[in-house]
């Protein structure tokens, strides 16, 4: 708290008044870190308009990449061990991690369901697809993050695996080739 004093200029006792430990401080932290994703999130949608639900994949995709640098101090808190260990004994951080989670997958969800309807996606379990759908570019994030990959570099392939994968059996002229 020490050092968090020095560095905001904030008296001890004004963060120790607001936050009694440094673990209702990182919960805070994290809270702040779902509010900003879920608006970003909001903004995109808003500002964009798809003409499919596998459109709207590709758009959650591109727009968690790019977010993912915006925010890469932030997104570097999610990668770290430290949330997850601090989670098993306190249930306000657990909440809030997969409050931040489910607001990701919820987003891939919603957009698989949209193909679905609209039939650009195969019908196949919408939730647990996102959450492969998920996983996969949030693992190339972490890539990146650590600076074992550049994600851009992969960002035509991991369009193309989404692609494949939520239109299995609608195979295009370049997949009959494969």
């Amino acid at each position: 708290m020490a050092e968090l004093s020095r560095l905001t200029g904030a008296a001890e006792g004004t963060i120790f008044y607001h936050f009694k430990s440094k673990e209702d401080l990182f919960v805070a932290i994290l809270e702040d870190l779902k509010k900003s994703i879920v608006q970003e999130f909001e903004e995109y949608f808003r500002q964009n308009q798809f003409k499919t639900g596998l459109d709207m994949v590709e758009g959650a995709v591109s727009f968690y990449l790019s977010l993912s640098m915006k925010m890469e101090d932030r997104f570097l808190l999610l990668h770290r061990h430290d949330p997850y260990e601090l989670a098993q004994s306190n249930s306000l951080c657990r909440r809030h991690l997969e409050d931040i989670y489910n607001c990701f997958v919820d987003i891939f969800e919603k957009a698989i369901l949209r193909g679905q309807e609209d039939g650009s996606v195969d019908h196949a379990p919408a939730r647990k697809t996102a959450l492969i759908v998920f996983s996969m570019v949030d693992g190339l994030v972490r890539f990146n993050t650590y600076s074992l990959y550049d994600a851009a570099a992969l960002y035509k392939d991991l369009i193309d695996v989404c692609r494949r994968i939520l239109r299995n059996h609608q195979k295009t002229p370049e997949d009959r080739l494969c």
